[in-house]
């Protein structure tokens, strides 16, 4: 069967997205349209405080495609990708950031890449040669400084886990997405960590991004950098922690 007559579920989360959820909803739906005939868009709304849910609502009675998933209080993003995965009916998902600074327009090659190749996942990489990446310069700094962090500690096959656009056969994901204990930053690691050390294969794939946020870190704050350090960290810890244990079991010790 055809990749594209199977289904596709996208999950885009948002918080405090009002002001533009609406109009990307429709964008996704239109852009999506042009080379994929079964699809649905899990909108998780993540504890707004703002009229995001209502905007969802509002797309909704446009398009029926569009579903929408809400809860209070904020939980992070990754406890907002985790509910969209666990109500996804689609033999694919993909992960979208709300706000569209990678278009969904590049699902259509992760798609046939995954195809080509038979990956369990297909991510998208600022760090790849081919990519044309447009946002700030100490993001950039960040990006690579990171790569190497997690070269050391997690070993994964992979230069970038943190770009907002990525594509999963559902039943790998389906598999693990239980078992993800992480709901901040580090989520898109343990996601990927557990997947490669599952056999899965990952891909990387080129990306064109065009940064829209008005200020030099987008939604990241200063304090946000400690939160990625604090969770990653910790998710090291538990991971190295758990392959402790299991090789006691395995051992007899």
């Amino acid at each position: 069967m055809d990749i594209f007559d199977q289904s596709l579920s996208i999950i885009m989360p948002a918080y405090n997205e009002g002001a533009y959820i609406y109009s990307n909803l429709m964008k996704t739906v239109k852009t999506v349209s042009g080379f994929h005939r079964n699809f649905e868009i899990i909108a998780v709304n993540d504890g707004s405080e703002d009229h995001t849910e209502e905007e969802i609502k509002r797309a909704i009675k446009q398009d029926h495609r569009i579903v929408l998933a809400s809860y209070k209080p904020n939980g992070g993003k990754g406890k907002a990708v985790k509910e969209g995965v666990l109500r996804a009916r689609g033999q694919y998902i993909a992960f979208l950031d709300a706000d569209l600074d990678l278009s969904p327009a590049h699902l259509e090659a992760f798609l046939k890449k995954m195809d080509r190749l038979d990956t369990q996942a297909v991510i998208g990489s600022k760090l790849h040669k081919d990519s044309k990446v447009n946002y700030p310069k100490r993001r950039k700094v960040m990006s690579i400084g990171y790569y190497f962090v997690l070269m050391i500690l997690f070993r994964l096959p992979v230069k970038d886990t943190q770009t907002g656009i990525k594509l999963f056969q559902a039943d790998c994901l389906k598999k693990i997405i239980a078992d993800v204990q992480s709901t901040g930053f580090a989520y898109d690691i343990e996601i990927l960590a557990k997947i490669s050390r599952n056999g899965g294969r990952i891909a990387e794939m080129p990306v064109v991004l065009n940064f829209q946020r008005e200020n030099h870190w987008g939604r990241i704050r200063i304090r946000d950098i400690w939160l990625v350090v604090k969770d990653t960290m910790a998710l090291y810890a538990s991971m190295k922690r758990k392959r402790f244990i299991l090789n006691e079991k395995t051992t007899g010790i």
